[in-house]
């Protein structure tokens, strides 16, 4: 027989007759269509990638502020330095700067979107008055300290020289419901790829939530907002399409582990130590006792070693492990400016020195001091909790600036 190539009319038949099946797959689909069919008929899926569709993000108010409920975001207009949006929303440059790893300079591209270290205030402060801070977390409350106490003297009946102000008339900003996006800081290493499908979003999303280039760059320290996933494109399970019944499985789950050799054998008997005490192999430095002649500029708050030493942007105080119910002191006289909680609700007490210098002491408890009074060297302000282990965590701070406290102590 000899073959030849078939003719126009012999390839549209056979082209008609291979379609048949898949317009009976198509008519027997009573759900929502996934039109991204590929995964049917050419032995590749994309379907739950076709299925990621995220949400847009929400608008920004008149100052480019979007706001949920435990944090906020700035979205730049065009030609914006980090400047300019701080100046907008009343926060200080360089802590905006510094909480999205730039510089105050920087200029930013249109639909940029910088986080903000703390809730921005309601209103734009002005020279004749002050805004109350939001949030409340260790690196915004020496801060908030100085903006929100007046500079007093540490010995009584000293004059005072920064008087507060009335806190002008506030509107609370609109508070976005639904869920809440993650927030992501870039490491070194990462792309916009890697983000994306850590998250399972598309990077165009991500690329439109948070203002990127078209080259998709990011850069380390920056802030991500993870776009919000549409429910409406999740797949229903009353649909019987085959997205629906896919069962997604943890890398290493749906397959058996062969028994290890190791465990043939029962393991040798070991006396390990108990979680208690194995903190006392941990190197450590010894906390000198008090001397009544030292001319340390500070004393130590609590006698005990210290367990983690200071390491600025990682651990911006030092940790001291004391006795159990230890009583705590303040390193130098001066004036409580806070007494509060962190988000942990971890108890803090702030005392302020002078201008800007200030002294910050956490996980106390049974706390002796009242915001506003006027406190000792050496003075007992709480205890540490009485339980094995109990640490103290003691910050010197020059406004919003951490600094070493051994520097201060030795």
């Amino acid at each position: 027989m000899i073959t030849g190539r078939p003719t126009p009319r012999t390839a549209r038949r056979r082209m008609a007759l291979a379609s048949l099946p898949l317009l009976a797959l198509l008519a027997g689909c009573d759900g929502p269509l996934d039109y991204d069919l590929r995964g049917q008929i050419g032995g590749f899926n994309t379907s739950q990638a076709a299925q990621t569709a995220t949400v847009n993000r929400p608008s920004p108010d008149s100052r480019g502020l979007i706001t949920y409920p435990s944090y906020q975001v700035a979205v730049a207009q065009r030609g914006d330095k980090v400047s300019d949006i701080a100046a907008r929303i009343g926060l200080p440059a360089s802590e905006i700067a510094r909480f999205n790893g730039m510089q105050p300079s920087d200029t930013l591209r249109k639909g940029e979107v910088l986080a903000l270290p703390r809730r921005a205030p309601d209103s734009v402060p002005t020279a004749a008055g002050s805004v109350n801070p939001g949030a409340v977390d260790i690196a915004a409350l020496a801060g908030n300290a100085i903006d929100a106490s007046p500079v007093t003297s540490p010995n009584p009946g000293s004059v005072t020289t920064t008087q507060i102000q009335p806190t002008p008339q506030q509107r609370p900003a609109t508070v976005q419901t639904g869920p809440e996006p993650i927030r992501h800081k870039v490491v070194r290493g990462e792309t916009a790829y890697t983000i994306s499908r850590l998250y399972q979003v598309p990077v165009k999303s991500l690329a439109e939530w948070n203002g990127l280039g078209s080259d998709f760059a990011i850069r380390e320290g920056q802030q991500l907002l993870i776009p919000l996933k549409d429910p409406s494109s999740a797949p229903s399970s009353a649909t019987g399409t085959a997205a629906a019944v896919t069962t997604v499985t943890a890398p290493g789950e749906g397959t058996s582990t062969p028994t290890p050799p190791s465990a043939t054998k029962p393991l040798p008997q070991e006396n390990l130590a108990p979680a208690s005490v194995a903190s006392e192999n941990l190197p450590s430095v010894d906390v000198p006792a008090p001397s009544r002649a030292s001319d340390a500029p500070m004393a130590y708050p609590v006698q005990g070693k210290i367990v983690s030493t200071y390491s600025k942007g990682r651990n911006d105080g030092i940790d001291i492990a004391g006795g159990s119910g230890a009583a705590v002191k303040a390193a130098e006289a001066g004036s409580v400016a806070a007494i509060t909680k962190d988000s942990k609700n971890i108890p803090i007490i702030v005392i302020r020195h002078g201008p800007q210098l200030l002294t910050i002491y956490a996980n106390i408890d049974k706390i002796s001091v009242s915001k506003g009074e006027q406190v000792a060297r050496g003075q007992v302000i709480g205890n540490l909790h009485e339980t094995e282990g109990a640490t103290l965590h003691f910050e010197v701070r020059d406004g919003y600036d951490s600094l070493d406290p051994l520097d201060y102590l030795n």
